[in-house]
């Protein structure tokens, strides 16, 4: 546990944000179950889903365990963007406009944080997709583009008059990607210019700093982004340490207590990450399925800083299937963590 005047703070809700290639249905499940309060869909484009590219529906695959069912979309072109909102009603929930995204693919279509850079064609588009929508919009920002002063409370008040019911301010700029630190206090100003609930995001990764963050920010809920991958868990742990939860963590209820009790903390990082990669795997099979893209990201990830993990990595990428390369993970876990209680 934390010091007591962490665990005064207030619980707000955690959120796992869209991540390309990581926050697939499977993913967002297991994470529901770790924790997470609100999962969000890969961001998607909406030239793709305007045009009815059966690879980008398949980001936006759903389940009765996952709810409210929040897509997020990006598009330069407001046509398209209001057109994927038409399609969206009756499946979606909210639904979450992307204008945060730093990647060089999306921003050079005038989408994404590029729209930071010109306010107006921001407002416009959020506002003509919340007239196109029976459901709630969100919205996801920087603090602007990194050239000139930051416009993000300027944009959010906007975009508060258009009817933007919930936003998330990821605390850097687009220049800076993901380079630097993420400034809270920006995100701050953000909280104090609007009336309507605004969430963190940006450089959470622990208790720690998710306390810090609210107390900086006095935000309405936290986002965690790359804190999350490979780590669906850390949404339970810092509800553990911020005493905000008293029920035990769903892997304690399949690991046996005396194993768990006894196990130093290394050990105890390949049981869960062990649980948590089986957990997946099993999503999968109920849900969409091996997808190979996925499961290898994934398997890269779920296996990050563990020892003797590189060199297993070489031989699971050699698995010419995914469910070798499932078994191959598993196996790799299981194995370690034997190795270590010799």
């Amino acid at each position: 546990m934390m010091g007591g005047d962490v665990r005064m703070l207030t619980k707000v809700p955690l959120y796992l944000a869209p991540m390309s290639g990581v926050t697939d249905l499977p993913f967002r499940l297991l994470a529901r179950e770790c924790g997470a309060d609100f999962t969000i869909t890969e961001f998607t484009s909406s030239a793709a889903i305007s045009r009815d590219v059966a690879d980008s529906w398949v980001r936006l695959e759903s389940d009765d365990r996952e709810k409210p069912f929040i897509p997020q979309i990006f598009g330069g072109v407001k046509d398209e963007m209001v057109e994927t909102v038409q399609l969206l009603q009756g499946k979606a929930d909210i639904i979450d406009l992307n204008f945060g995204c730093p990647a060089t693919k999306v921003t050079r279509t005038c989408a994404g944080a590029a729209l930071m850079g010109m306010p107006d064609d921001l407002v416009e588009m959020a506002e003509a997709c919340v007239n196109a929508s029976e459901v709630p919009i969100s919205a996801k920002l920087r603090l602007g583009t990194g050239k000139g002063a930051n416009n993000v409370v300027e944009i959010c008040q906007r975009l508060e008059g258009v009817g933007v019911t919930q936003l998330c301010v990821h605390g850097r700029t687009l220049k800076q990607g993901y380079s630097g630190e993420a400034n809270w206090q920006e995100i701050a100003e953000v909280v104090r210019g609007v009336s309507i609930p605004v969430i963190a995001n940006g450089d959470i990764i622990n208790a720690k700093n998710a306390a810090q963050c609210l107390e900086i920010t006095g935000a309405a809920g936290l986002m965690i982004g790359r804190g999350a991958i490979g780590r669906p868990m850390i949404f339970n742990q810092i509800k553990q340490d911020l005493d905000w939860v008293e029920s035990p963590p769903p892997w304690q209820k399949d690991i046996s207590s005396n194993i768990w009790d006894c196990a130093e903390q290394i050990e105890r990082d390949f049981l869960v990450r062990s649980w948590a990669w089986d957990r997946y795997i099993e999503l999968c099979k109920e849900t969409v399925g091996f997808q190979a893209k996925w499961l290898m990201r994934h398997a890269v990830s779920f296996t990050k800083g563990l020892p003797g993990a590189r060199e297993a990595r070489k031989a699971m990428m050699s698995d010419r299937s995914p469910e070798a390369l499932a078994a191959s993970v598993h196996k790799y876990l299981q194995n370690e963590y034997k190795s270590l209680l010799k």
